[in-house]
C-alpha cells in the first residue's frame, strides 16, 4: 500500500515551488515520494519560461529523511536495496541536478539523510538560524549510498560530510554557513520571506545568463571552451543586459 507522502508542485508565471509533505513525520521521504520527486523535476525541465524553482518543506522542517517505517520491506535483499538507491533515490537527485534553471532551498527544522541530499542538489541554499543538518545512519547500521555520498561530499566539504559520516554529529546552522552550504542564515520566521525575496530577485536577471551560469557552476574546469560555448552572443538578452546598462536603464528580461 502507498504511504501518505507527496511532492506538491505549484507554478506561478516564472517560478515553480515544489514543497515536501509528509504530514507527522516531518516530511520523511517515502518511496513514492522519491519517484514522484523525479516526476517534478523531469517536467519542469521540460516547460518553457521557468526561472526558477524554490524547494521547501511543509511546515516546520525541510526533511528528516527517509522514512524507515518502509525499510524492512526493501533494505535487507541486494537487488531491491540497489532499485531503491540506484533507480528511485539517484534518478530522482539526478532529475533536481539536471533541472537547466537555479534551485533553491529554503531549510527549516531537520535537514536530515535525504532532506541534505535533496538540499546539496540545489544551486542556492537559505537555512533558518535554528536549522539542523545531518546524515546519522551510521547508528542504523549502514553507509550512505556512495553516489549519494559524493553528492553530499561535494555541496558541504570533507570536515562536515565527514562528521556527519562517521561521528554521526548533527550540524547547526552557523556551522553550514561556515562551510558553505548555507549562503544565508536567517531567523525562522524570516526564512520564507527572504526566500521568496531571493526568488523574485532571480526572476528579473537573465534567464540566459542563469542557465549558463548554472552550467558552468555544474561542471569541472574545462581545458578548452565548449563547443558552441559563444554562440549566445547575438541573443537579445546579451544585447538587452549591455544595452540596459550603458542606457542606465533597468533591463527588461
Amino acid at each position: 500500500m502507498r504511504q501518505p507522502g507527496t511532492i506538491d508542485c505549484q507554478r506561478e508565471g516564472t517560478r515553480a515551488t515544489v514543497t515536501l509533505r509528509r504530514a507527522g513525520k516531518m516530511n520523511a521521504m517515502t518511496r513514492a515520494m522519491w519517484r514522484d520527486l523525479r516526476t517534478v523535476f523531469l517536467d519542469l525541465s521540460a516547460q518553457d519560461g521557468l526561472r526558477c524553482v524554490l524547494v521547501q518543506g511543509e511546515g516546520a522542517d525541510f526533511c528528516a529523511g527517509g522514512d524507515i517505517s518502509e525499510y524492512p520491506g526493501f533494505r535487507f535483499d541486494a537487488q531491491s536495496l540497489e532499485e531503491f538507491h540506484e533507480r528511485e533515490v539517484w534518478g530522482a537527485l539526478q532529475a533536481m541536478c539536471d533541472c537547466p534553471v537555479p534551485v533553491v532551498a529554503a531549510i527549516a527544522g531537520n535537514c536530515m539523510g535525504a532532506g541534505l541530499e535533496i538540499a546539496s542538489c540545489c544551486d542556492l541554499r537559505l537555512g533558518a538560524q535554528d536549522s539542523r543538518y545531518g546524515a546519522p545512519i551510521a547508528k542504523l547500521g549502514f553507509p550512505m549510498a556512495e553516489r549519494e555520498a559524493a553528492l553530499v561530499l561535494a555541496a558541504v566539504g570533507r570536515g562536515p560530510a565527514a562528521a556527519m559520516l562517521l561521528a554521526a554529529e548533527v550540524l547547526d546552522a552557523a556551522a553550514m554557513q561556515r562551510s558553505g552550504f548555507l549562503t544565508w542564515v536567517h531567523p525562522p520566521a524570516q526564512l520564507a520571506v527572504q526566500a521568496q525575496a531571493l526568488c523574485a530577485r532571480l526572476q528579473t536577471l537573465s534567464p540566459l545568463a542563469g542557465r549558463r551560469n548554472k552550467q558552468s557552476l555544474r561542471m569541472p574546469v574545462a581545458l578548452a571552451p565548449a563547443p558552441q560555448a559563444y554562440a549566445y552572443a547575438d541573443h537579445p538578452e546579451h544585447r538587452e543586459g549591455v544595452m540596459a546598462f550603458l542606457e542606465k536603464r533597468p533591463a527588461a528580461f
